[in-house]
């Protein structure tokens, strides 16, 4: 490789190094914060994890419509036409009809009732999530329940602690004779 006849050796500053040693440096080096980064990102559960954030951003905007277009209408039917996305305090001190006049204003808000829309998605998103689980926990379980287990057809030898099958006289790695 080097024209010298050090084939199985690599040259560091002048000294030759075995191929182990080169090696063991390498791996040394794979291991700093970009060969843990890839590492980490490698896992199956990073993964898993990144599928399940993207489904849930667009399982989100489902919730978010289901809360603003169904329930906060129901909510403000029962109330009496309360809505609370016109629930906000100006923190100028002068009085505004709605959010958006607010807002166009230039005044700064607390908008507590947006804040209340984004609690009740939360818990509607929780719910519908639990309702999931729920029912994917009973699809599971009565798919376990209809499974049979399998009669075993190997079993260990008391002697040599070898695998061999369940109707074995005599054991074909020690020879012991089994009293099964």
């Amino acid at each position: 490789m080097f024209g010298n006849g050090q084939n199985e050796q690599t040259v560091r500053k002048g000294k030759p190094m075995d191929e182990k040693k080169v090696k063991e440096q390498l791996k040394k080096k794979s291991r700093g914060f970009f060969g843990e980064f890839q590492k980490f990102i490698m896992r199956g559960n990073v993964i898993d994890l990144a599928v399940g954030v993207i489904i849930g951003a667009a399982f989100q905007a489902i919730v978010n419509s289901l809360v603003n277009d169904i329930v906060m209408p129901l909510i403000s039917l029962i109330t009496g036409g309360i809505d609370f996305s016109n629930w906000f305090i100006s923190l100028d001190g002068t009085h505004y009809k709605t959010l958006k006049a607010a807002q166009e204003a230039g005044a700064a808000t607390l908008n507590y009732g947006t804040f209340i829309t984004a609690v009740i998605n939360f818990i509607l998103m929780a719910f519908v999530i639990f309702l999931l689980v729920k029912f994917l926990n009973s699809v599971s379980d009565k798919l376990h329940k209809n499974e049979e287990e399998a009669e075993p057809t190997e079993k260990t030898c008391p002697f040599c602690q070898s695998k061999i099958p369940i109707k074995a006289t005599r054991c074909p790695y020690c020879t012991s004779t089994l009293d099964d």
